[in-house]
């Protein structure tokens, strides 16, 4: 008699793309002045990802696979600095879903 066993892990590949930012509409803001519409362009963007801008999570609206916007509230740019602009997709969940994946940071200049 001939026996034979396999065994697998189940995971092919992520359930989630990283996203990747190319450009920001505007790139820049003036210290002290109102909010403003901020864009990001770039790829991967999923169903329900968030634009975090210097590390705190904006109400995003995805427009497309490619292009998220968010309203950067004026308490956001009060002083001059540079700030860190990310896209977080959000999880897979599932027994074999994949958490959160985050892109790389664009730098946003506060003038």
């Amino acid at each position: 008699m001939l026996l034979a066993v396999g065994l697998g892990c189940g995971y092919s590949r992520p359930k989630s793309s990283m996203p990747a930012i190319s450009q920001l509409s505007p790139a820049s803001a003036a210290a002290g002045s109102g909010q403003f519409q901020l864009e990001v362009d770039g790829s991967n963007f999923a169903s329900g990802a968030t634009i975090q801008f210097n590390g705190t999570s904006e109400t995003t609206t995805v427009v497309s696979s490619s292009k998220v916007t968010a309203m950067i509230p004026a308490s956001a740019i009060m002083t001059a600095a540079t700030v860190q602009v990310t896209v977080t997709n959000p999880g897979t969940g599932g027994i074999y879903g994949m958490g959160s994946v985050t892109s790389t940071p664009m730098n946003f200049t506060i003038n």
